[in-house]
């Protein structure tokens, strides 16, 4: 459930089928040494408020500098990027930051939790900017520790969860300050089977309650998660079609009725 009071930085989500993403003719390059990167080759998409899109495509193929880009960690070289209608390319660094603070979720392979901090520090971390209250802080994390089934972990260091637990409470992380936007870097990349699917049947689920999903994966089968599959090539889009997503609540039942059975 929503919290019944958005943060002080919270803005109104963009409503569904309107346009939360609009990139044009994005282009990055990188000088080293003697040599220019081509990262990005003017990649134009748009994506909708609500959407669930799964970006893939070979190492070095742009779709990490994209990211980075939607992400407002990192600007292009040239073209035009608007997040929920804020221009974003040209902006100052602080400007970025408030950007990504007030809209955007962050959700990595590798977690990124603070191993010496608490399951509700960890998720807390995001609203140490806002200058919200302590207890209200407390309140709000662990509701989202609630909504992702972690409540009970809340005082749990990194070292006592299991991997799945880990991205769950990254999850959490990601969502405390109501962001309109999640962008998940290979958030499967080090978990089991069982556990990508629990942590897809999360996102989809996010994803219907109105948050719009962008993910990175090199795993088809994660992909096939989306409703909609952008591949990269030699930082440009290749292709970019929907996709009859694979319901991930439904194969995780029964993967627990294949394990229940005698």
């Amino acid at each position: 459930m929503p919290d019944a009071t958005p943060p002080p930085n919270a803005l109104a989500k963009p409503a569904a089928g309107t346009p939360l993403i609009e990139a044009r003719d994005l282009v990055k390059t990188y000088t080293m040494g003697d040599m220019t990167v081509h990262a990005l080759r003017g990649v134009s998409l748009d994506i909708d408020a609500g959407d669930f899109v799964a970006i893939m495509g070979a190492s070095g193929s742009g779709k990490s500098t994209l990211m980075n880009i939607l992400g407002c960690l990192d600007l292009p070289t040239s073209g035009e990027y608007r997040l929920a209608g804020e221009e974003v390319e040209g902006l100052a660094q602080d400007q970025l930051a408030s950007i990504r603070n007030r809209r955007i979720g962050f959700v990595f392979q590798q977690f990124n939790l603070l191993p010496r901090t608490s399951a509700l520090e960890n998720v807390e971390l995001p609203l140490l900017y806002t200058g919200m209250p302590r207890q209200e802080r407390q309140a709000r994390a662990l509701r989202r520790l609630e909504q992702v089934g972690l409540r009970e972990r809340a005082d749990h260091h990194p070292r006592q969860l299991s991997g799945g637990q880990q991205q769950r409470v990254a999850i959490a992380r990601a969502l405390v300050n109501d962001p309109v936007l999640i962008l998940a870097d290979e958030p499967t990349g080090a978990l089991d089977s069982r556990t990508s699917v629990e942590v897809m049947a999360l996102l989809q689920q996010l994803n219907r309650e109105g948050i719009t999903i962008v993910l990175v994966t090199h795993e088809h089968d994660i992909a096939d998660f989306a409703g909609r599959i952008i591949v990269f090539r030699d930082g440009r889009v290749q292709s970019d079609e929907p996709n009859e997503r694979k319901d991930a609540a439904a194969m995780l039942q029964s993967l627990r009725s294949e394990a229940a059975a005698p």
